[in-house]
């Protein structure tokens, strides 16, 4: 209904001008509207906050399907959700709390049949007194549900009487209109206060929360009888019979003094570390453990549940409350927030070089200014002598083995002159550790002994599956020993200088390994790159398959007759072979590049030298027959289609080994070709490369083939076979070729029609093993110290995982094994992308500093503890499930209190601390106590004063006449010696007062 109110006021006039009031004038009238139907501020508040009631479906009594059990704040999940609201330009924030229970929805505890709201039955039940963890709120009223109204980010605090009163009667008038039964708060004063106002309303029935926040206890109230008077004033306790106070009490002692206890961890070897005499074996382990306490504070709480007023006396004078004899026992451990701990600060410290922008020659120092303009000179000069027509360039200047040579001397000349980062012993150590072949001769007749370093480490299944998993290196790999060697160096001996000398250093013994033709140890033996590893470890095996091609080429130049007599040894035993089960079928052909160093090999050779060679077996068709070249030995005793002769399978070359790198740019290549005929036919020929080379191969080993013969050896499912009767009647097998070699522009076709009759050994590479090696070791040379960590990083992640594993082992943490599990998940998501984001790999570092936090605590707390000293292993197991527990879960229980075995080895943790304290006090009050102690006046108490008092009152009384309905009351005092808080839930019938 809309309501309107006119007032009208009428302008006085003159009595002389009354005879006018007949004439009408627009100007004698004012009227003035006031508008009620336009709601104020404070009415939009209000009806705001009853929409998101609304929204969130807390309109009447629907908390009444929620189910109440023993300890179910501990097993349970909180949730939260929340909305912003405004009242005029103050922002406020309104977050319900729900309690959601785990087996909710097989439970079906059926509530008693009552009208008061959810939550004043939770004031009155005595399962969840004291939760470990849980909002303020739900630990003073014991709740399940509510609401908070909380005043926004960056916004005052309601400090004024009058601002409460005014939310307060919102909230209120939100509940009536709305129906809600949910408890609401208002957060009142300063936020580090924890002050809140509310109310909750039912039918007929009303509850008041209230506090009141104090930093000194007054001496009146600072014991149970004290509070107990409080209590009784508040709710009006004057009717007979008096009904019982049920009373919950909780002290809680903390201990933090670990001067009787030794650190638990054996601490490192600073001076072997930092002193530079660092073993060889030294190197190949990351340092783990503190470097100081992780154990700040062990809270001890003893709680008496239920009891009465007349059962326990707790004055100024006198206390019946004995921690030792507390029925309930419960333990929580603080930890330290962030300890130092070695390999946490390890891998903090290397990831840190990633934001480094520095390249290796700008942190080493550039050559001196004389040099570089030498260099210039020289390169000026040579520019003009290539200018100049009668000045030749000789030869030797200009091939790649000279190029190789300036380059090295470039990057020698800009070592370091003035003192190195490291030292000489250190880097010998480090580089023998990585090349442990360095040591050997590397001469010819030390092949046997070089060819032993590169003998592959026993695999261990697991190890084995998570560098797959991670993408890493195998373990024992040069590049997992490269990446230990990285971090141990930046950590211990000069940081980011170190690192990228060090690199420096690598880089220049391994082209010293390509020049002198010398493999690369702790690689795999004779395989191509991995693409399953990262990829600096592929560009180690690129580089290795370079070195055994040089080492082959090296090999045939130096006995080129080797090549004559292996093809006519392959032929002579193929012509002896007597019947057709002494050749077996082969592989597509076996390349040169997988015979040994004493079998037959290619050389690069010239184009024109092919191409003449190409001419003379054309010319030779039309005469005689020409000479086969390159056979290995015939094929499933096969004949050619057009004669009698055995098919032989040909000497091929092996396709070029690629890394992960170059097939990403290859395809990219190949993509940009697009989806057109001519896009395709080109990239057809790009592919067919290899193809070309074993066409070539297969006509010199097979003068006179077809097409269907090379076919029927390289793919014989493209070579169709059906049975036919002659016209003798004999049954007789015709072949031809697949629908698909049939096709009009085959690239086959097409490459067969354009193949020369050359064997293998003079075709053009495949791989041009000089021009890789330089690609890869420029790719090297240019890596940045920042470059370089992210190529690592895989393989430290990998180690890390690996040494919080073998940490693990000793102590059989139960929740550490999870976490590793966990780790090593989220580290094998994360590293499979090519360029992982460098947030997630911050955090997947500070997961496992996590880990290794948790092992180093679980160590502290054993030690404390004394496991090692128990009677039996099932002592030992007891006490290491307890300390298992302790590190999981928030509080954990101490079963039978301090008559167990746990109890005893805490209440001599506090004995110690107590006897300790009397040496630790000045020297008259020491002398007055232990007089005291000898003539039995008193005695050392057996724990310190409590740091924290809990006690909890409650009941059910008529409020607030003596003839109203019993409701709950409740009031929770906290008592320690910075706080005196009561918070009190209070409840008035509003149908009979």
């Amino acid at each position: 209904m809309i309501f309107r109110l006119w007032k009208r006021r009428r302008v006085n006039r003159n009595v002389n001008d009354i005879n006018m009031a007949a004439v009408p004038d627009s100007d004698s009238e004012v009227f003035e509207i006031t508008d009620f139907t336009t709601a104020s501020e404070w009415e939009r508040f209000v009806s705001r906050v009853e929409e998101v009631l609304n929204e969130w479906k807390l309109i009447g009594n629907s908390t009444r399907k929620r189910s109440k059990e023993r300890g179910d704040f501990s097993s349970g999940t909180w949730e939260e959700k929340s909305q912003e609201i405004n009242f005029v330009d103050f922002k406020f924030s309104i977050t319900h709390y729900a309690f959601v229970q785990e087996h909710g929805s097989s439970s079906n505890v059926e509530l008693e049949e009552t009208n008061f709201p959810i939550a004043m039955q939770d004031l009155l039940c005595t399962y969840n007194d004291f939760p470990p963890r849980a909002h303020c709120l739900v630990r003073w009223y014991g709740i399940r549900e509510f609401i908070i109204i909380s005043p926004g980010a960056n916004v005052e605090a309601i400090i004024s009487e009058s601002k409460c009163n005014l939310l307060l009667s919102s909230i209120s008038v939100s509940l009536v209109n709305s129906g809600c039964q949910v408890p609401m708060f208002v957060q009142i004063q300063q936020k580090w206060r924890r002050l809140y106002a509310g109310e909750c309303q039912g039918h007929g029935v009303h509850t008041d929360f209230e506090m009141v926040h104090l930093r000194k206890v007054p001496s009146k109230y600072n014991h149970l009888s004290g509070l107990l008077d409080i209590f009784k004033s508040k709710t009006g306790y004057t009717i007979h019979p008096l009904p019982p106070i049920n009373i919950a009490i909780r002290f809680t002692y903390i201990l933090q003094d670990w001067q009787q206890h030794s650190w638990p961890l054996q601490p490192p070897d600073f001076d072997n570390l930092l002193g530079g005499e660092v073993g060889v074996e030294e190197f190949g382990k990351l340092p783990f453990g503190a470097c100081e306490e992780t154990i700040s504070e062990l809270h001890l709480s003893t709680t008496w549940p239920e009891l009465t007023e007349g059962t326990v006396l707790d004055n100024d004078v006198y206390s019946d409350l004995d921690p030792l004899h507390a029925p309930h026992w419960s333990l929580r451990v603080k930890t330290v927030e962030h300890p130092q701990c070695l390999l946490g600060d390890l891998l903090k410290d290397l990831f840190k070089l990633r934001g480094r922008k520095e390249t290796t020659q700008e942190i080493l120092g550039r050559a001196s200014t004389e040099e570089e303009n030498k260099d210039a000179g020289d390169i000026s000069s040579a520019l003009s002598k290539l200018t100049e027509p009668n000045a030749p360039v000789p030869i030797s200047k200009l091939s790649v083995s000279n190029m190789v040579y300036n380059a090295r001397r470039h990057i020698q000349r800009h070592r370091l002159t003035d003192g190195c980062p490291l030292g000489s012993d250190i880097l010998n150590s480090i580089l023998q550790y990585l090349f442990p072949d360095a040591a050997v001769d590397k001469t010819s007749e030390n092949k046997t002994a070089q060819q032993n370093t590169d003998v592959k480490p026993p695999k261990d299944q697991n190890s084995y599956d998570l560098f797959i998993q991670l993408k890493s290196a195998p373990v024992e790999s040069l590049t997992y020993r490269l990446a230990l060697c990285m971090c141990l160096v930046n950590f211990y001996h000069g940081g980011l200088r170190a690192v990228a000398y060090l690199w420096q250093e690598f880089v220049l013994e391994l082209r010293y390994r390509w020049e002198n033709s010398y493999k690369i140890c702790g690689l795999p033996e004779d395989e191509p790159p991995d693409l399953r590893c990262c990829l600096l470890h592929q560009k180690f095996q690129m580089l290795n398959c370079c070195i055994k091609r040089k080492q082959a080429r090296d090999h045939i130049s130096k006995n080129p007759e080797t090549i004559t007599e292996l093809s006519e040894q392959n032929i002579r035993q193929s012509s002896a072979a007597t019947s057709p089960g002494e050749i077996t079928a082969a592989s597509h052909g076996k390349s040169l590049d997988s015979l040994s160093d004493s079998e037959e090999e290619f050389f690069e050779c010239l184009s024109d030298q092919g191409d003449t060679q190409s001419g003379s077996v054309r010319r030779e068709k039309d005469g005689s027959k020409t000479k086969p070249e390159g056979r290995m030995h015939p094929y499933n005793n096969m004949t050619l289609l057009n004669s009698s002769e055995l098919l032989f399978i040909p000497v091929t070359q092996e396709p070029a080994p690629m890394t992960e790198d170059l097939l990403e740019e290859q395809s990219e290549i190949l993509a940009k070709l697009g989806t057109s005929v001519e896009g395709a036919q080109l990239r057809a020929r790009m592919q067919s490369a290899c193809l070309i080379s074993d066409m070539e191969s297969f006509k010199a080993a097979n003068p006179g083939s077809l097409l269907e013969d090379f076919v029927r050896w390289y793919s014989p499912r493209d070579f169709l076979e059906t049975e036919t009767v002659n016209e003798h009647g004999q049954t007789v097998f015709e072949g031809h070729l697949s629908p698909r070699m049939k096709i009009p522009g085959n690239i086959w076709v097409e490459t067969w029609e354009n193949a020369r009759t050359v064997p293998a050994n003079r075709q053009r590479r495949l791989f041009d093993d000089t021009k890789e090696a330089e690609k890869v070791l420029h790719f090297l040379e240019m890596q940045k110290p920042a470059d370089l960590t992210c190529r690592l990083l895989p393989c430290i992640i990998h180690a890390a995982i690996l040494k919080l594993k073998e940490e693990e082992v000793f102590d059989n943490i139960s929740s550490v094994k999870n976490k590793i599990e966990k780790a090593t998940a989220q580290a094998s998501k994360l590293l499979q992308q090519m360029n992982p984001d460098s947030n997630n790999l911050e955090d997947c570092i500070d997961f496992l500093m996590t880990i290794e936090m948790v092992i180093a605590q679980f160590r502290s707390l054993k030690t404390k503890f004394g496991i090692v000293e128990a009677e039996n292993e099932e002592e030992k197991a007891e006490l290491k499930h307890f300390l298992n527990s302790l590190l999981d879960e928030p509080e954990v229980e101490v079963n039978g209190s301090g008559q167990s075995k746990v109890g005893g080895i805490i209440y001599r943790l506090f004995m110690n601390v107590q006897e300790t304290g009397i040496l630790d006090k000045e020297t008259g009050q020491r002398k007055q106590e232990e007089n005291d102690l000898i003539e039995g006046q008193s005695q050392a108490p057996d724990f310190p004063l409590p740091a924290g008092r809990e006690i909890l009152l409650r009941t059910c009384v008529p409020r607030p006449a003596p003839y109203s309905k019993a409701l709950p009351q409740r009031l929770f005092c906290v008592l320690t010696r910075d706080e005196f808080r009561l918070v009190g839930a209070f409840s008035s019938d509003t149908s009979f007062f």
